[in-house]
Order: C-alpha cells, then sequence, then structure tokens
C-alpha cells in the first residue's frame, strides 16, 4: 500500500484491551480505520462493528484475515491464542501490532521467532507500550546521551491498587515485571542473564496464597543489577517508576506524573486508578507509530526477539519464584534479523 491509503486494520480479541484499540483506531489515531473485529463472542463484535462503518465483524480469524479490506492486524486477545493467530499472519504475510505477550512462554515465543525469520523479514511490533511513554522515552533519550556516564543499577517500582479475582505469583511476573522485563533491556541494551525473587512478609491486603510485595532483581549481560519492587494489592492506586543510577549521577522518572498541586493547607497530585489511564497516551502513540510505519511498508518498535527474550526471562522468573534461587536466563544466540 502507499503512505496515502488508508490501513484497514483487524483487531483480534475485543475484550478491555481490544475494545480500547478499538475505539483509538476509531477516534484518536490517524491513517488507519478497523476494517474488522474478531471475537468468539458473536453478540459483542456484532455491537461493535454496528457502530463503525465498513467494519466486519468475525468469529474465525483466518476469515478475517481473508478479507480484501484488511491490510494489517492487531491481536489483542489472550497471550494463549497470539500463536495461531501470528502464524495466521505470516501466512498471509500481513503487519501486526501483538499486544504483550507475544506468546506465554519461550518455546512458543521460539516458533513464532522462527516463523518469522523464514520470512526473511520482520512482520511483528510487540505492544510493550512504554516504550512509548514520554517519561521513559525522557529517560532513554538521557541514558543515550550519556550525560552521566555508564548507568549501574536500575531501581523499578510497580504498584497496583489491587489484583482481580484468580490472579496468582506467576501473573505478577509474567503479567506485572514483564514490563520492567522489558523496559531494563531497552534502558541498559543488554540481555538480562539472571532472575532472583525475594518474597517479604505479605500484606494483609493480599488475598490468600498471593505472596505480596515481591523484590525482583536482575542481573544483566553489561554486569547491571536491577531491583523491581511489585506490590500489586497497594491499595491507593496505579504506580509506576524507574530510577537509574549511573557513574556521575542518577535519573528518576514516576514521581510527579500529572499535575502537582499546593491548596488549602495541602499538597500533593492525583495517583492515576490503573494502566490504562496512566499509559494512555503511550498507548496512542505505539499505535500511531505502528500504524505510520506500515504504511510506509516498514516495521519498528519492539519484536518478535523483544517477546521472546521477555517470555524466557519470565520463565526464569516464575522458577526463581518457586525455588527462592538465582535463576539463570537461557536463551539462543540472536538471529540476523533482530540484531
Amino acid at each position: 500500500m502507499t503512505s496515502h491509503e488508508t490501513l484497514g486494520v483487524a483487531v483480534i480479541g475485543t475484550g478491555r484491551m481490544g475494545a480500547d484499540h478499538v475505539r483509538r483506531i476509531n477516534e484518536v489515531i490517524s491513517g488507519a480505520r478497523v476494517a474488522a473485529v474478531v471475537d468468539i463472542d458473536a453478540d459483542r463484535i456484532k455491537r461493535l462493528a454496528d457502530g463503525i462503518t465498513g467494519c466486519t465483524p468475525y468469529t474465525d480469524p483466518a476469515a478475517a484475515l481473508d478479507d480484501p479490506a484488511v491490510d494489517a492486524v492487531l491481536i489483542a486477545s489472550p497471550g494463549p491464542a497470539h500463536e495461531a493467530a501470528l502464524l495466521a499472519a505470516f501466512a498471509r504475510d500481513l503487519p501486526v501490532l501483538c499486544e504483550k505477550p507475544l506468546t506465554p512462554d519461550a518455546a512458543s515465543a521460539l516458533r513464532v521467532l522462527e516463523a518469522e525469520q523464514a520470512l526473511g523479514h520482520r512482520r511483528v511490533q510487540v505492544g510493550f507500550m512504554r516504550r512509548y511513554d514520554a517519561d521513559y522515552r525522557s529517560l532513554k533519550s538521557l541514558l543515550e546521551q550519556g550525560a552521566h556516564g555508564r548507568p549501574l543499577m536500575l531501581h523499578n517500582k510497580h504498584r497496583n491498587a489491587d489484583t482481580p479475582p484468580g490472579f496468582t505469583n506467576a501473573m505478577m511476573i509474567n503479567d506485572s515485571v514483564v514490563h520492567e522485563i522489558d523496559v531494563t533491556r531497552w534502558l541498559l541494551e543488554e540481555e538480562i542473564t539472571a532472575v532472583r525473587v525475594l518474597r517479604p512478609a505479605p500484606t494483609g491486603n493480599a488475598p490468600e496464597g498471593l505472596s505480596d510485595p515481591q523484590l525482583v532483581l536482575f542481573e544483566t549481560a553489561g554486569g547491571q543489577v536491577v531491583d523491581t519492587e511489585i506490590f500489586v494489592n497497594c491499595g491507593f492506586g496505579y504506580q509506576v517508576g524507574c530510577e537509574a543510577v549511573c557513574e556521575n549521577g542518577t535519573a528518576r522518572i514516576g514521581d510527579d506524573h500529572g499535575v502537582f498541586s499546593n491548596a488549602a493547607g495541602r499538597w500533593g497530585g492525583a495517583v492515576p486508578p490503573g494502566f490504562v489511564e496512566r499509559f494512555e497516551e503511550a498507548y496512542d502513540r505505539q499505535v500511531q507509530h505502528w500504524v505510520n510505519a506500515t504504511r510506509r511498508g516498514e516495521v519498528e518498535g519492539p519484536s518478535c526477539w523483544d517477546g521472546y527474550a521477555a517470555a524466557a526471562v519470565c520463565e526464569a522468573g516464575v522458577r526463581a519464584q518457586t525455588t527462592g534461587e538465582r535463576v539463570p536466563v537461557e536463551l539462543i544466540e540472536r538471529p540476523a534479523l533482530y540484531r
């Protein structure tokens, strides 16, 4: 397609995240339209499609990808469904924005990686949206400029007000800390080589069986050490921050997001209630960048390699969480396509 044509997008999965992406493509970003929506819930997608001109509902992803109006795919279905959708997109050589995780485990992520390599070119951007957040981008720029010297450590915090029913210890790594895994690799430009997890006395606000909070420690190939406080039942809102400790200075983000005010004998600001509100602009920017690159015939952003590496670190993290031991991360050699 040419850069002047509107990109027809099939959105696979129309739950909370997918429906938000449908709204985003429809109302916020430019250069794309929702050409198809796909979900097993036929009533939900019919309601969605009825409100969008030229949008067709499908319960079968393959049928949606065969729709001639579809130029690209946004995958927002549950993680276990991603591999089949990605392989179907590869079979049609369609560009994809795939919400994290790429797939739920390293073995399936490696299969996707190998299938993309067989195409001979990248097709996937993985939805690690923090790379598109203004604060994280500023921190990345500062580290790239070397203003404070070489980075030695990162201190991360990741707090949620509460957890939904059924939230498990493994989900603390796979669903939450996965973001710190990606930003660690991105900010430091190093692979994570080992993981440890420390479990302090749990908060009384955690559901039975959930060890919350936890402290997750990463070692990198470049010798840096990274800690992440993950606290998913903090009770007061959604709070994310990162401090880089470098040879000649430090830099921190996440303390003063939004308006900070002084009034009536009090000072302070607001803590967002959840990740969608905190990272709304990052999601907008991520999808717009994907659309722009796709219309140019390019693929940018986090790759299948980043998705695979994150899955491998998550697996090591869950083992470390379970055993209490330091667990090395097992990665294949990075293929030329992703260097």
